[in-house]
């Protein structure tokens, strides 16, 4: 049970379990967004050290009758086999499921579904690497996995705002054409610099320590998209993230793959406020503010077999490390 950042309380449901290890393909795993390279090196190392997952990935799955659930919540009716509260006040509940006959029928309800990860990529791809550095079958071809239904009423997903840096003087002239040419601009109230969700079209809030205004930012034309990202979905061409990275940062700012990967000028923030005041005290020379992106446009990009730009989504809360171990051994 949590209060989001939104100001609204929340209660996600989901359950804990062993998956077996895949390659990503449909019907299977899917990823939903591209990830940095150095976490996944530092999780290699701490998983070949306590051959165990400390910490779960969270994937998401299309459950509309919700049967797994129906078949849980049973065991959730009495006390708690342990709880706790984090520092952003949220409850975490875990109760042991013990019947094997929902062990078998939830199985069988996930036996043909597709996972989407939400979160935990690193934390996958690394559970991949180590099983095939073993070798052979067993413990270690498994990771410990949260599964959270894609209808669960309490699943959230919030924007993370993107933190320019680096701008010399040509580039912020060349940021301020490409602004200008591409977008519609229009000042706003410092508390209106995160979109809303029903904002139409591609809608970005932006701030930069030279101008100092607060302004709203909406794409003029989809034909500049479409341009820049040919090889594309649709759906992914209607993601604020994707049309950022390809017209601004990739464009205007000619950021590389690697730039980008490597955080080299941009760096992250979860938190409006602290994205405004990172410009105001100098961490950061432009802020853009996003909206949050809706779970069908995940689910849609995701099986189009594409992956999103890094820190797409912020699904809240994080599934804490520590409720659950996972021996590998």
């Amino acid at each position: 049970e949590f209060v989001g950042p939104d100001g609204e309380r929340r209660t996600r449901r989901g359950f804990f379990a062993r998956v077996r290890i895949e390659e990503y393909g449909p019907g299977r795993i899917r990823p939903h967004e591209r990830t940095h390279p150095g976490p996944k090196e530092d999780r290699l190392a701490l998983t070949r050290a306590t051959r165990t997952n400390l910490s779960p990935i969270f994937c998401l799955f299309a459950d509309p009758l919700e049967a797994a659930w129906s078949a849980i919540e049973p065991s959730t009716t009495g006390e708690p086999f342990g709880g706790l509260s984090d520092d952003d006040g949220t409850e975490h509940r875990l109760w042991r499921v013990e019947d094997p006959r929902v062990h078998e029928l939830v199985s069988d309800v996930l036996a043909d579904a597709e996972l989407l990860i939400a979160d935990g990529h690193h934390r996958y791809e690394t559970a991949r690497i180590y099983g095939d550095e073993v070798g052979g079958d067993g413990e270690h071809r498994y990771v410990l996995t949260f599964l959270c239904a894609l209808s669960d009423p309490g699943l959230a997903v919030f924007p993370t705002h993107r933190l320019v840096s680096g701008l010399d003087e040509s580039r912020r002239l060349a940021l301020g054409e490409a602004l200008e040419r591409l977008f519609e601009v229009e000042e706003v109230s410092h508390e209106q610099l995160e979109p809303p969700p029903a904002a139409p079209g591609i809608a970005i809030g932006y701030l930069d320590s030279f101008d100092g205004r607060p302004l709203r930012l909406t794409l003029r034309d989809n034909a500049a998209v479409d341009a820049a990202l040919p090889d594309h979905s649709t759906a992914y061409r209607h993601l604020d993230t994707a049309v950022l990275e390809a017209l601004v940062l990739r464009g205007a700012l000619g950021m590389s793959e690697d730039d980008i990967s490597h955080l080299r000028g941009i760096a992250y923030s979860k938190d409006t406020n602290d994205a405004r005041d990172a410009v105001a005290d100098g961490r950061a020379q432009a802020a853009f503010f996003m909206r949050s992106t809706p779970v069908d446009l995940v689910q849609e990009i995701a099986r189009e077999g594409e992956s999103m730009p890094p820190k797409s989504t912020y699904f809240f809360p994080k599934v804490p490390t520590g409720l659950v171990f996972n021996p590998l051994q």
